[in-house]
């Protein structure tokens, strides 16, 4: 008679089956409050359009600017070129060391860095693409603005993509609105690309050089300036009203991990431990050759067909085909990593080699389109292939390692800033070269040397690039895919840690509020750590 009314065990026994749904509902359920959207997704996605935009114009068309209309030495546009992808490289640690250590203002803690970015990296862009009325410090001019624009853009990116974390905690969502930014950033490339080329494409007509009696430099028309200030005006309005239309649409919710962080490993300290596991150097090592080339690709495409062939007039259209492919292959390149696996899928970035020699030694129209749409379609299995990979890393990293949270952003965020050094690298020195070779900046016709160079770069060194990054690839031992019980094992742990972080977020408030029910949660951790030890 005297334990049935007793109410001390009732709350005990009912709290433990209640408790578990609260930590592991709100992550992965479709909840109504956990939901977005359309409208949130779209204007999530538009958010990311400018950076693209301008990385699309500026890959593509600056080389051309700084040597045929500002007329800059090429040793000045390789320093141009190589402090600009430095200076990116380097502001990615430093945006997420400023931005981890950030605190939470009226808009949000990532959203402030976004919008006060915005003005300043639209006038950073505008005058990257306005000629000075100075000859002599025009090198300087250019890499004040490309360093700053490449930094500004790191500072606008970094927490433009963290900003998925914090829209909403179901992962399921989370994949749909980064699907939305992914297809809209797509978007944004090919619109960058082809407005930027059809606003500009008469600056670098035939009739440029039709009253050019004499050898040498032709001087700058008024018209090239205009036009090319006209194509950056463009694209710089697109910060402000993109970032306007993602303030509008998106709202930034809190991180309730934000109370709790820094307990991981600092940046320095999770990248030398990184760099020692063999199968993500190996990875890394591999991509930086591959990127790297196709970099140089994109970066002399457009100067081989203005000054080594005879296919000025279809530069715009070349492009277009190079990023339509690339678009319109990724889902079946991502049907066959899945189908075949993704040292199958590595192959694919090899059928461009054979195409860009015959482009070098048959540079003819027909064959130009043929090397334009393979080469997008390997451009895009070496963009797909890298990140395809990284969480497999990751995840055998995880299972030999006991760490805290925060190296999977060292794994890809160390990733980025190698490819970007990478990337520096290859254009400074391959726009070093034509230095060498003779180019002279502004004039119709380039030396023979110069012809030749310009193949080399198009045709042998991204042949070259590739097919060592291919070999390191192969070679290099699979990472392990984890089986189901590794896989569930990897998220009990991944469990844990969001429980122990939320255990210490609730130690000051749940043993006065709720004593019953702090109890139960204390019983979940202790039942969790050890069926993940065991």
């Amino acid at each position: 008679m005297g334990e049935p009314p007793g109410g001390t065990p009732a709350p005990a026994a009912e709290a433990p089956p209640r408790q578990p749904e609260a930590p592991t509902s709100e992550p992965g359920s479709d909840s109504r409050p956990g939901r977005l959207s359309f409208c949130t997704k779209l204007c999530y996605g538009i958010g990311g359009v400018p950076n693209q935009v301008a990385s699309s114009a500026t890959a593509f068309y600056l080389q051309l600017f700084l040597l045929d209309v500002a007329q800059i030495p090429a040793a000045q546009v390789s320093f141009v070129l190589f402090g600009g992808k430095v200076s990116g490289a380097a502001a990615d640690p430093v945006a997420g060391f400023l931005i981890n250590r950030s605190r939470r203002a009226r808009s949000g803690r990532l959203m402030p860095w976004v919008l006060g970015c915005t003005p300043f990296i639209a006038l950073a862009y505008f005058f990257l693409w306005f000629l000075p009325p100075f000859t002599s410090l025009r090198g300087l001019w250019y890499a004040t603005f490309y360093c700053l624009f490449q930094g500004l853009a790191t500072f606008f990116q970094v927490p433009y993509a963290a900003l998925t974390m914090l829209l909403t905690a179901s992962p399921r969502e989370r994949d749909s609105a980064t699907a939305y930014r992914m297809t809209m950033e797509m978007a944004g490339t090919l619109v960058g690309a082809a407005v930027h080329g059809l606003i500009v494409s008469g600056a670098h007509g035939a009739h440029r050089c039709e009253d050019a009696a004499l050898p040498g430099p032709v001087a700058v028309s008024p018209d090239a300036t205009r036009l090319y200030s006209i194509a950056a005006a463009v694209v710089a309005v697109t910060y402000p009203a993109c970032s306007c239309l993602l303030r509008l649409g998106v709202k930034e919710r809190p991180d309730p991990s934000t109370p709790v962080s820094g307990q991981g490993l600092s940046f320095l300290a999770g990248l030398s431990l990184t760099a020692r596991h063999p199968p993500y150097l190996k990875l890394v090592i591999s991509f930086l050759f591959i990127s790297a080339a196709i970099q140089v690709e994109q970066s002399y495409l457009v100067l081989f067909c203005t000054h080594a062939s005879r296919l000025h007039d279809h530069v715009q259209s070349l492009v277009l085909t190079i990023l339509v492919s690339a678009v319109l292959s990724t889902p079946l390149w991502e049907w066959v990593l899945h189908r075949f696996g993704k040292r199958t899928s590595a192959f694919g970035i090899f059928v461009m080699v054979p195409f860009v020699i015959l482009l070098a030694v048959v540079p003819t129209a027909p064959v130009a389109y043929v090397v334009a749409f393979v080469s997008g379609m390997s451009i895009a299995v070496s963009l797909l292939l890298p990140w395809s990979m990284l969480p497999d890393v990751v995840d055998e990293f995880q299972l030999h390692h006991q760490h805290g949270p925060g190296l999977e952003t060292i794994f890809y965020s160390s990733y980025v800033f190698f490819t970007k050094l990478s990337g520096a690298g290859a254009l400074g020195i391959s726009t070093l070269s034509l230095e060498f070779a003779g180019y002279e900046a502004g004039a119709c016709k380039q030396a023979e040397q110069v012809v030749v160079t310009l193949k080399v770069l198009i045709g042998a060194v991204p042949t070259c690039m590739i097919l060592t990054g291919l070999c390191i690839l192969m070679v290099s031992p699979t990472p392990k895919v984890p089986s189901q019980d590794t896989s569930r094992q990897l998220s009990l742990r991944r469990c844990l840690v969001y429980l122990l972080d939320l255990k210490h977020l609730l130690c000051p408030v749940m043993p006065k509020v709720a004593p019953s029910c702090w109890t139960s949660f204390k019983f979940q951790i202790h039942r969790r750590t050890s069926y993940s030890m065991a």
